[in-house]
């Protein structure tokens, strides 16, 4: 059984599902970019034993969105975990992350050992980078990006159904998976639908970490690490566990048959890998 999570950190609103007992120490799922917590609903039914908590990063799904200044770069969203678990009062738990959410689980990780038991990274692995040389180009195009985005309206859909047509035209959802998530990202108009989520998620990020920046990071994971990635996923990730695999100190690799949302389309399996490796001791 499902409900609805709340916490208040600073001055957001942070959304979320929960499922299993309270009591109990839990999971944090955490989500990829312009998805929400429904992404995980089809793996937390094959979790029934343990307390999980798939939240809505600021600015998606139910949560609050920030102030019209304030931004969303991924090193942000490390501290609204910081506040997160401040205001839980969690001590060390189980962090499951998916993508974008792989991407901030590992830099909380990194900086905050003391709060991470063990990570599962869905279809993520180390951090997109950018070359030092390329840092006034990359700062000039985020900065362009918030700037054309100032008053840019969103898409408005006569039906759920056109929405969700519209996400699995860019994804590789199929209509099942995609609904889940579209419809906990709807916005109901006088006159149809538009995204809840900000608009200024879309925005070129003025920052990339450089690669000694990233594995300086992934190297001061200390927690047991492991990956679950698609034979279709993202080809970065493929190109990624090159680069970053030597810098983890205890790291598992599984491929499954699935794309970008591989624990969506096979959660059974997702979800077994997933109890197995939290059983471990952690050594």
């Amino acid at each position: 059984m499902n409900s609805e999570f709340t916490a208040k950190i600073s001055r957001d609103h942070i959304a979320g599902l929960a499922s299993g007992a309270e009591h109990e120490k839990p999971i944090l799922f955490l989500h990829g970019w312009l998805d929400n917590a429904a992404s995980f609903l089809p793996l937390m039914q094959w979790l029934p034993k343990y307390y999980i908590v798939a939240i809505d990063w600021p600015g998606h799904g139910h949560s609050s969105h920030r102030g019209e200044d304030a931004h969303y770069h991924f090193l942000d969203y490390v501290y609204d975990l910081v506040l997160l678990f401040e205001q839980q009062g969690w001590g060390k738990v189980d962090i499951v992350g998916h993508s974008m959410g792989g991407m901030i689980a590992q830099a909380f990780a990194a900086s905050f050992p003391e709060n991470v038991a063990s990570l599962t990274l869905i279809d993520a692995i180390g951090f997109i980078t950018e070359e030092p040389e390329n840092t006034s180009q990359q700062l000039r195009n985020g900065l362009l990006s918030r700037f054309k985005s100032r008053h840019k309206s969103k898409s408005v859909h006569p039906t759920i159904e056109s929405a969700i047509n519209a996400r699995i035209a860019v994804s590789d959802l199929n209509v099942e998976c995609a609904s889940l998530i579209v419809n906990r990202g709807l916005k109901k108009l006088e006159k149809g639908y538009t995204w809840q989520a900000d608009s200024k998620l879309r925005n070129t990020s003025p920052y990339r970490l450089t690669q000694a920046q990233a594995t300086n990071l992934v190297n001061n994971i200390d927690c047991p690490v492991q990956l679950i990635y698609g034979d279709k996923g993202l080809d970065f990730v493929a190109r990624a566990i090159n680069i970053f695999k030597p810098y983890f100190k205890k790291l598992t690799i599984y491929q499954l048959s699935g794309g970008h949302h591989v624990h969506m389309e096979l959660p059974k399996k997702t979800a077994s890998l997933i109890d197995e490796f939290i059983k471990k001791p952690m050594n």
